[in-house]
């Protein structure tokens, strides 16, 4: 076998290699980074520039890569803790192979890094959200009364409830958006649940086969609602679905008790079209119709925990 023979197939090994970049996604992060000499980057804009140049080199070559956050701090506990030195290229690669596993990333898709950077920081917020709700959520520990979890009644209870509030939404993609006031400040998530083959105007009907979740996003959104069950927190839940030639629908939730309270289509209004910061007046969008929720009909029959 010849010597070009070894580097082609070499070519087409490289290929099969996934490859992962921890990415400095501000400025704050990076000036951090400029204390280790190994790091051989003086310019935030340029670093972007040389990342995304990498990125599209490897697409190009039919490789896949995935992009993670590479936070400074993280970075430095990680050395300290595996006794390796913070000053060192291999130092940066390891950490970075393990936040590929356990912390959050997005593919490289193709797309230009000012629209790849906000998914990412979007993604990071979303897993930190998880793992705080998750960790309230275990420290409820059992009921005093009976000995039952009380976060996993929770949890289980808030999934039934988000497979009803999807049953019975109308056609369409859901965008359903929760909110949890909790202290020290206010969790909010985000699900996105679309027709399966993407048209509204194909789909058979709003049951649950016909939904396409992401996994992440639906963990994450039952977690958060848990929570707010669990600990009788004020709430709220709106659903948003949007289908080809209707007015989108708006309509909502209120978080009380163990249970979900609808709220009048004048409340929705009144939420939608007031400012947050001043609490002025917002002019309502046109082609919306702001109105009541569905009767999310019987509770299945896993019993509600009252104690």
């Amino acid at each position: 076998m010849t010597h070009t023979d070894h580097r082609a197939m070499r070519r087409v090994l490289r290929r099969e290699i996934a490859g992962t970049i921890g990415l400095l996604t501000d400025e704050h992060d990076f000036r951090a980074m400029r204390r280790y000499r190994s790091f051989a980057f003086d310019d935030h804009s340029t670093y972007l520039q040389q990342v995304e140049a990498l990125l599209r080199t490897r697409a190009a070559l039919g490789g896949h890569t995935t992009v993670a956050l590479f936070d400074p701090e993280e970075y430095a506990e990680f050395c300290a803790r595996t006794h390796l030195d913070p000053d060192a290229p291999a130092s940066r690669a390891r950490f970075t192979a393990e936040i590929a596993v356990l912390g959050p990333t997005v593919p490289y898709d193709g797309r230009p890094l000012t629209e790849l950077v906000p998914a990412l920081v979007d993604e990071a917020v979303r897993q930190a959200t998880w793992e705080y709700a998750s960790t309230l959520l275990a420290r409820l520990g059992p009921c005093a009364s009976c000995g039952e979890d009380i976060g996993r009644a929770a949890f289980t209870r808030a999934a039934g409830l988000l497979a009803r509030i999807l049953d019975t939404a109308p056609p369409g993609n859901r965008h359903l958006v929760c909110s949890v006031s909790t202290a020290p400040e206010t969790l909010l998530t985000v699900l996105h649940a679309d027709d399966g083959n993407g048209d509204a105007s194909h789909s058979d009907g709003p049951h649950a086969d016909a939904i396409r979740l992401d996994e992440a996003e639906a963990l994450e959104f039952t977690t958060v609602l848990a929570l707010g069950l669990a600990t009788h927190s004020p709430g709220g839940l709106v659903m948003r679905t949007i289908a080809p030639d209707t007015p989108d629908r708006i309509y909502g939730w209120r978080l009380r008790g163990d249970g979900l309270e609808p709220l009048t289509a004048g409340e929705v209004f009144d939420a939608y079209c007031t400012d947050v910061e001043s609490g002025g007046l917002v002019a309502p969008e046109s082609g919306v119709d702001y109105g009541t929720p569905p009767d999310l009909g019987e509770e299945g029959p896993a019993p509600r925990h009252r104690h």
